[in-house]
């Protein structure tokens, strides 16, 4: 007769929890699958029939409509991946570095800079004086600085940082690093980085979210369409197209012109929608062999 070990569960419970992951994971896919299936679709069915899992007749007029563009597409589309890129490295290295000297219970002015960081996360300036800062102290205005700065560093991720130091490196571990000769900055480089890699993967994808994601800073920083963002360009054109479709004196001086307007409204929001989720959905498969990685390295052996 075969003992259950005390981790085991039942059949029953396992049946019960794989049941309830595929529903979860069935959620998470379809509204996904539909956006997907719904830009391939044709905009009369859609208006007609609404959204369905099977269309009734394919059509590539929406991303027709989209590429008809293409240049600046594939423009900004480079500055959402080198802002994206440069801003999520450049920002966990500058967090973690501030994080890990207030995590130091050696540091005698950890308290007055962890204020510092609290601090802006109950006030901040305002949204005027932030934007003169940037645009007539810093003169970023239609750079790409101007959208790499603004989210370079958050305090709820310091913060973070913070606690994962202070509480899962050994402060004997680093004292011992000292008496063999390392260096703080080695010290940093060679074990604290090294041991903190599911905190920095962790911290590595939101940001890596929060830059892909971000269309405010093109929105109040960048006039031109030169360094404008795919997030903030797709933004844009959903707005004109809303504007030409709702407006009745556009309309009529399109017909007067002897023009016609047949803009796919419904399912260009869902290739719009495709074309900006597309590269970010690689993000996550890329940060979790470091979270693996991450809870295998360990340091203190007995």
């Amino acid at each position: 007769m075969n003992r259950r070990r005390p981790n085991d569960i039942s059949n029953t419970a396992n049946i019960i929890i794989n049941l309830f992951f595929w529903f979860h994971t069935a959620v998470c896919i379809l509204p996904l699958l539909l956006v997907i299936i719904v830009s391939f679709s044709d905009e009369k069915a859609v208006l007609i029939n609404g959204y369905n899992f099977i269309p009734e007749s394919f059509s590539l007029s929406a991303y027709r409509f989209l590429f008809k563009d293409w240049e600046q597409i594939v423009r900004s589309f480079g500055v959402s991946v080198f802002v994206t890129a440069v801003g999520t490295v450049v920002s966990v290295i500058i967090m973690a570095m501030y994080a890990y000297p207030i995590s130091r219970r050696d540091f005698p002015h950890k308290n007055v800079f962890s204020f510092f960081m609290f601090f802006t996360m109950l006030f901040n300036g305002g949204l005027v004086p932030w934007y003169l800062v940037y645009t007539q102290m810093l003169n970023f205005k239609n750079t790409l600085f101007a959208l790499i700065l603004p989210l370079l560093v958050s305090a709820f991720f310091v913060l973070m940082l913070r606690t994962f130091f202070s509480g899962t490196i050994p402060p004997a571990l680093i004292e011992s690093a000292k008496i063999d000769g390392a260096g703080e900055f080695r010290i940093f480089v060679q074990i604290i980085l090294p041991l903190s890699l599911p905190v920095l993967a962790t911290v590595s994808l939101f940001q890596t979210l929060n830059y892909w994601n971000d269309w405010f800073t093109s929105l109040v920083f960048i006039t031109g369409n030169q360094n404008v963002n795919l997030q903030y360009l797709m933004y844009k054109t959903m707005l004109d197209i809303q504007f030409l479709t709702s407006n009745t004196q556009a309309l009529q001086a399109i017909n007067q012109s002897g023009g016609g307007l047949n803009l796919p409204t419904e399912t260009v929001r869902m290739a719009m929608a495709v074309l900006g989720i597309g590269p970010i959905v690689f993000a996550y498969p890329f940060f979790q062999k470091y979270f693996v990685k991450g809870l295998t390295v360990g340091a203190v052996k007995g």
